[in-house]
């Protein structure tokens, strides 16, 4: 097949965002109280989910495009860290500022695969390399958007 480390590439792209989706699913179960709706963090995570459905979506049906399957599948890695986050939790307890901190992470990591990604391609159809691109930049705002979370629940916590 012409297309199939692209589309292994691609399809490692779609199992990083379904590990994304399921890490913010975990951290929308263990938050509550008035400072989190108060500050916006659910919708902040919400949209978050929605980020990564639509990049899914696009990513789907590029390969599609190029003649492969999707997948369905979240990452080895992925479980693992959601199990650390379990670990995290229980041992700290499941405060805001923590999960936003696990949240945080999560987006490093799937920012970095991103760029490891972007840096090796090489004779990919330009609307593929747009598309990584301009999801790339969605997700390092959204990595921005959770770290000013983090740094206002530091705040807070600081402030009381």
């Amino acid at each position: 097949m012409e297309h199939e480390g692209l589309i292994d590439t691609l399809n490692e792209l779609i199992a990083i965002n379904k590990d994304r989706i399921e890490g913010y699913k975990k951290a929308t179960r263990e938050l509550s109280g008035e400072d989190v709706i108060r500050k916006g963090t659910l919708k902040t995570i919400e949209e978050r989910i929605n980020e990564s459905q639509v990049f899914i979506n696009e990513l789907s049906g590029a390969v599609l495009r190029l003649g492969g399957k999707p997948h369905h599948h979240t990452t080895p890695r992925g479980k693992l860290y959601r199990m650390w986050m379990d670990l995290k939790t229980t041992i700290t307890g499941p405060t805001t500022k923590t999960i936003l901190e696990l949240c945080e992470y999560g987006e490093d990591a799937i920012l970095k695969t991103y760029q490891q990604v972007l840096t090796r391609q090489n004779g990919w159809p330009q609307e593929i390399s747009h598309m990584l691109t301009r999801q790339e930049q969605i997700l390092n705002q959204a990595r921005e958007t959770i770290k000013k979370c983090v740094n206002e629940m530091t705040s807070l916590k600081d402030s009381k």
